[in-house]
């Protein structure tokens, strides 16, 4: 039985920055919370990209989705690889976090470049829409459509279908778990015939809804030890506001075995021929315990798996910026697991994890 309590309590790192990190929205109304913090994440990339502009090349686009609305997206290519004219370069379409309530195309600026900038491929992002005005599975669908959409139009970005990838943050991570599991099980006939995907990245991913919980239970040591308790006052993301964000989704009658919903649920079985997978996993996160948990399934279906864990360490650390040493590692893991699963690793059958 698991138990993954060591990767938690704060760390020195953490500490010494926490006073100084500002507080989120709170006791406000939903939208208001939304608008502050998107400005507020919109500024913070407006500031990051004075330096990374003219290095890349950065193009809007917009990707139909099934009901008729019209998707935000936003494609990234470093100068030198736009020069280049390399078509067999790698398309990597990223899914911003924000507990699918918060996000913006421009939010995503800096993140985008950087991830560009630092492996070459193509970054697509997706501005998939949001609660409270759009409400499960909305978002689910957005990111199925932009990802048929790209391969409709792989030809035009002048990029290889067989070097398609798909990574997020907290929610996108989820979104791409869902995505990546749906189609590896043939439960996405909208898709049916589209290469694999590549590699998948998972950057602080929420994979259960709370409501479908169990399953994650029954597989740790004791309730005691379980992210959620230990984690349930976390800075940056506790427990309840993670309740919120997914009381937002209304999801009606969740179901545990639902995969769609809670690929963290999966079977063995369910889980063989997945792409190889990273994890970045904070340790100081109510989401911890998911995220290990889907990892160790992996490897127990033999798929290759890249597994990190920051520890003492809370649900979207990185946002705090050079302030905190550990923020560099945030990219090291992301950018690197882009790369590492374009090597095709094999799976190794073990639950190797290392610890930043």
């Amino acid at each position: 039985m698991a138990d993954y309590s060591i990767y938690g309590g704060p760390s020195e790192d953490w500490l010494a920055v926490e006073a100084d990190v500002p507080a989120l929205p709170t006791g406000l109304p939903v939208l208001e919370i939304q608008k502050l913090t998107n400005e507020m994440r919109s500024k913070r990339a407006k500031d990051a990209m004075v330096a990374l502009a003219d290095e890349v090349k950065i193009q809007d686009l917009t990707i139909p989705a099934r009901d008729g609305y019209s998707l935000e997206a936003r494609t990234y290519l470093s100068a030198a690889e736009a020069a280049s004219g390399d078509q067999k370069r790698p398309t990597y379409l990223h899914l911003h976090g924000g507990g699918f309530l918060l996000g913006t195309i421009d939010a995503e600026d800096a993140t985008c470049s950087r991830i560009a900038l630092d492996t070459g491929a193509l970054v697509l992002s997706l501005n998939y829409r949001h609660t409270p005005q759009w409400t499960y599975p909305t978002a689910w669908h957005d990111v199925q459509d932009a990802f048929l959409w790209t391969h409709q139009h792989i030809a035009d970005l002048g990029r290889d279908p067989a070097r398609v990838l798909m990574g997020g943050i907290s929610a996108g991570a989820w979104l791409t778990a869902s995505l990546t599991m749906e189609m590896n099980r043939g439960r996405t006939a909208r898709l049916a015939g589209l290469p694999p995907l590549a590699g998948q990245v998972l950057m602080i991913p929420p994979v259960v809804h709370p409501d479908c919980y169990g399953p994650q239970l029954r597989r740790l040591r004791e309730g005691a030890v379980s992210s959620y308790v230990e984690n349930e006052f976390a800075p940056l993301l506790p427990a309840a506001r993670g309740r919120l964000f997914c009381e937002l989704l209304r999801v009606k009658d969740p179901q545990e075995d639902d995969t769609n919903l809670n690929p963290g649920n999966a079977t063995v079985e369910q889980a063989r021929g997945l792409p190889p997978t990273t994890f970045g996993v904070c340790g100081l996160d109510p989401l911890r315990d998911e995220g290990l948990l889907f990892a160790k399934l992996l490897t127990e279906a033999d798929v290759p798996t890249n597994i990190h864990v920051f520890k003492g360490l809370p649900h979207g650390f990185h946002s705090v910026g050079d302030k905190l040493k550990a923020s560099a590692h945030w990219a090291t893991v992301m950018h690197g697991g882009i790369r590492w699963a374009l090597e095709q690793p094999k799976a190794s059958g073990k639950f190797d994890v290392t610890v930043w």
